[in-house]
């Protein structure tokens, strides 16, 4: 049984290249670039499946970039299911500066797809032999997809039995909460804009997460808050975490890190504030990394002990 399946409407090449300085009108040279498989859910099944996860991820491919893409994510050993597009597969651009150590992050939209060919996504889920434990939707829709292709996605879902797993944003996010998800996993600016309130304080913060699971909009919210660490927030329980005291090379992949250690450790029968920790030190790992690494499962294991996590008590309505 296939415990975790990914599904990425809106895959990528991640490019990554080293350049002195980032300078307009001169030509700037870099360094051999790096390619990496990516987009959200492609992620978080290169993560799910290094720290022991049975996953495969469902992903539409074109062109000679899509073959690659193929390539590298069975490189390491990550089952695919693909589908045919007719449009060449986007590629992802991040240059870091070694002048100043910033990274500049070029993302592209991706070509439209047509209908048959994000309902073929669609299909490959719905079709699936096996009933997977979690469906994990995650990254941007591109154009031509609709809005409502992750809500979708979650009735898919349902009637596979699985859990389901939804990390996007805007329109996309709140369409797939109206129909009724497992686990989110915003960060703070998404958050706030689904919400449409100020969120400056944890308390804020953790009332607009419960309100969600409240409504039955999203068992588990797992808001991220970057250098200030994570929250993990249920109807009737939250914790926080606080961040680890470490150096970040790169921020790039921390995110779809969090999500792959927290999906891989609940599919491995791990407990909610089990799995949060897990995730904290997936995420923290993830920044170690330059350009568009993910975390290392030696990483992750070093840094768990590290990981304090407390349960806010009384719950906070």
């Amino acid at each position: 049984m296939t415990e975790i399946v990914t599904l990425t409407i809106n895959p990528a090449i991640d490019i990554f290249v080293n350049v002195a300085r980032v300078e307009p009108t001169r030509k700037l040279r870099c360094s051999p670039p790096k390619r990496d498989p990516g987009g959200g859910g492609i992620n978080v099944a290169r993560v799910a499946h290094r720290l022991g996860g049975d996953v495969t991820a469902i992903y539409p491919i074109g062109g000679q970039i899509g073959k690659l893409l193929q390539r590298l994510l069975e490189r390491e050993d990550v089952a695919s299911l693909v589908t045919p597009s007719h449009v060449e597969t986007r590629e992802n651009f991040t240059a870091y500066e070694e002048s100043t150590g910033k990274q500049y992050r070029f993302v592209l939209p991706g070509s439209p797809l047509h209908r048959a060919e994000w309902e073929a996504v669609l299909d490959r889920l719905a079709s699936l032999a096996e009933r997977p434990i979690f469906v994990v939707a995650s990254g941007s829709v591109p154009p031509g997809a609709p809005d409502s292709f992750f809500a979708r996605v979650a009735r898919h879902a349902k009637a596979l039995g699985a859990k389901t797993v939804i990390d996007t944003s805007g329109i996309a996010l709140a369409a797939a909460l109206e129909e009724g998800v497992t686990i989110i996993k915003p960060n703070l600016v998404e958050l706030t804009e689904l919400v449409a309130a100020p969120l400056d304080r944890d308390e804020d913060r953790i009332a607009a997460c419960r309100k969600l699971a409240a409504e039955g909009r999203a068992e588990i919210v797992a808001l991220t808050l970057g250098e200030h660490g994570a929250l993990l927030v249920t109807a009737e329980r939250a914790w926080q975490a606080l961040p680890l005291d470490i150096e970040a090379v790169s921020t790039v992949g921390a995110g779809d890190s969090f999500l792959g250690g927290l999906v891989a450790a609940l599919a491995d029968g791990k407990p909610l504030d089990e799995a949060f920790r897990v995730a904290v030190a997936a995420a923290s790992a993830a920044v170690l990394m330059p350009g568009t690494g993910l975390c290392q499962p030696e990483d992750v294991k070093r840094l768990l002990p590290q990981v304090k996590i407390k349960e806010i008590v009384p719950a906070l309505a």
